[in-house]
């Protein structure tokens, strides 16, 4: 089976595209690398042909809420037509756990591509993941501030790339729910405890705050939880087991650093 990927040489498309291919499919990373840009259109034409699934982990990151959602709203109107011009059977979109919960920043521009692929006419399937492992320090780091870090004190599931790239397969491959499916990962953790123990890996030495406040993929989220909902399909890899495979020293390290927990006044 031809199986298009968007967004296939990032980090959660380029796992799915090898494990496509080593499950004996086609996996097609499709990407401005490979000569395809959903944002103008090029190279969809020459790649669609012949698939049967496509499968859209695209992002263009999360810096700027504005430019997320005209980034999802002009690559859902270049995309998904020409998806139902060459009978594609099944459309599988990677959201975020919030959507629909969380009015503003990431979720509102998730939100808007999950209502494009709802409304295109193609069968489809939503799959919803709680953030990445990978992207825990990324999240952390957004929030520094100096020797300072303020985080809310959001409750997250953590589920690693490969985790989320295996989900993906098992759902592109399966017939189209034409609805939402949430995957998390094992455990639940209030993120300045990711913080912490991200933050000691990296020796990385900044004080942790607990503000109400501080803004989280661009969003006022506070202690909302960000977890799987009703019946999620959990992941096996906890965040532990992959930050141990994923630091692993060189040599002798110095102490990690103490973190210091205070919490702001709301």
């Amino acid at each position: 089976m031809k199986v298009v990927v968007i967004g296939g040489t990032g980090l959660v498309g380029s796992k799915l595209v090898q494990q496509l291919n080593e499950a004996g499919h086609e996996g097609i990373a499709a990407s401005r690398a490979t000569g395809v840009d959903t944002l103008t259109g090029e190279g969809l034409g020459q790649v669609l042909p012949g698939a049967e699934v496509v499968i859209d982990v695209s992002n263009p990151g999360y810096s700027n809420a504005a430019n997320m959602l005209r980034f999802f709203e002009v690559s859902g109107a270049n995309l998904l037509p020409v998806e139902r011009e060459f009978g594609i059977a099944h459309h599988v979109t990677l959201s975020a756990v919030g959507v629909g919960r969380v009015n503003s920043g990431y979720f509102v521009a998730k939100g808007a591509q999950e209502k494009l692929v709802g409304d295109s006419g193609l069968p489809f399937t939503i799959v919803r993941s709680t953030p990445l492992s990978e992207y825990v320090y990324n999240i952390v780091d957004a929030g520094g501030d100096g020797d300072l870090i303020r985080l809310p004190p959001v409750r997250i599931q953590p589920i690693t790339a490969n985790d989320v790239a295996k989900a993906l397969k098992r759902v592109a491959l399966g017939a189209p729910t034409n609805g939402i499916i949430e995957i998390a990962g094992p455990d639940t953790y209030r993120l300045p405890v990711l913080a912490e123990q991200i933050l000691t890996a990296n020796e990385d030495s900044r004080r942790i705050i607990v503000d109400d406040t501080a803004p989280y993929f661009g969003a006022r989220v506070g202690d909302e939880p960000l977890t799987g909902g009703d019946h999620p399909r959990f992941a096996s890899t906890s965040f532990e087991d992959w930050l141990r495979r994923s630091f692993i020293p060189a040599g002798p390290h110095p102490a990690s650093p103490q973190i210091h927990y205070e919490r702001t006044l709301s």
